[in-house]
């Protein structure tokens, strides 16, 4: 009697420890196939999102207070490569009535929302591919999300210096979301240790479901205190060079499986000193993408993205598969 007493003590224990604890493997796989207008057919990864594997858990604290932690590493589909140790993210933190609090390296706040309202599944079928690119997550860093209040909430991040032997990032984004109406602001400052420069951030976006259509609309400033040559990031040899980006497009929903998306993005960038005059890249692409679920953890997608940098034209056509677990 006394050792079934003990045993039937010790099975409330664990199934109350199980309760308050949880610990969970989660992933992407997603790969498509396509082709550039001067190129060969290839397979590619993060299509419709990168492809990753994580674990993520957390522990009930009691009067509200959950501690928690996130794992999460790169995966390149298409060759079989991780990235350096678990390189997207691996935080510690406390989330309560306050908010959420997360250190170590974590997404910057600024990411969070920068594809909230981008065409195209905010995939590299997206017109937003001729936008200049950015730091998405950051080593070190400090980061505090609000609660949500009345549809409002926002989150501010910043890394500590000593860890950052390139750059500090400082990161900010408000947002209201309710019903069918997002809006959202954001802001990151990516600041050179070496040089003592920043290239700065400044995003505005939304979108509007009216049902049959779902509207976006995204616009951005980057500006960039660097001479800059070649690559996304193009200045053309121009010194100090702001850019000034801009995305329009609508969501159609064609039934509870097939969503249709268009979309068109174009980004100018030209000197902001008065060093050269006139616009040094000029930027612009349309795209047309279609998602097709197959159940609520597998997609198939595909489209055609039409872009032109300073008169020359390209095109990616591509075809792929996202699966989440």
């Amino acid at each position: 009697m006394k050792k079934t007493l003990i045993a039937i003590a010790i099975m409330a224990v664990a199934g109350t420890a199980a309760a308050q604890s949880s610990l969970s493997l989660y992933g992407v796989a997603d790969l498509w196939v396509g082709k550039t207008k001067n190129g060969k057919f290839q397979a590619g990864d993060d299509g419709l999102a990168s492809s990753r594997w994580g674990m993520k858990g957390t522990e009930d604290l009691g009067g509200g207070l959950k501690a928690h932690f996130n794992f999460e590493q790169g995966l390149d589909l298409s060759n079989g490569s991780t990235g350096a140790g678990f390189d997207r993210q691996a935080n510690v933190g406390f989330s309560s009535g306050f908010g959420t609090i997360k250190l170590g390296r974590s997404f910057t706040a600024f990411d969070d929302i920068n594809g909230a309202a981008n065409s195209g599944f905010d995939s590299e079928l997206s017109a937003t591919s001729v936008w200049t690119r950015y730091s998405g997550s950051s080593s070190g860093q400090i980061y505090y999300a609000t609660p949500e209040m009345g549809g409002l909430s926002g989150a501010v991040a910043f890394n500590l210096k000593g860890n950052q032997a390139t750059n500090d990032i400082t990161s900010l984004h408000l947002k209201y979301s309710s019903g069918p109406i997002y809006v959202g602001a954001a802001f990151q400052e990516d600041k050179s240790a070496l040089a003592g420069k920043s290239v700065k951030h400044t995003l505005i976006n939304g979108s509007y479901d009216l049902g049959m259509v779902k509207l976006l609309a995204s616009y951005r400033i980057v500006k960039n205190p660097f001479t800059v040559v070649g690559g996304k990031n193009v200045g053309d040899g121009f010194i100090n060079p702001k850019a000034s980006e801009y995305q329009v497009g609508l969501d159609y929903p064609v039934n509870s499986n097939l969503t249709l998306s268009l979309g068109h993005a174009s980004s100018e960038t030209e000197a902001s000193n008065g060093v050269k005059t006139g616009k040094s890249r000029k930027s612009a692409a349309y795209s047309l993408a279609a998602g097709y679920s197959l159940s609520k953890r597998t997609m198939l997608y595909g489209g055609i993205n039409l872009s032109k940098t300073n008169g020359v034209k390209d095109s990616l056509v591509a075809a792929g598969v996202n699966h989440s677990f």
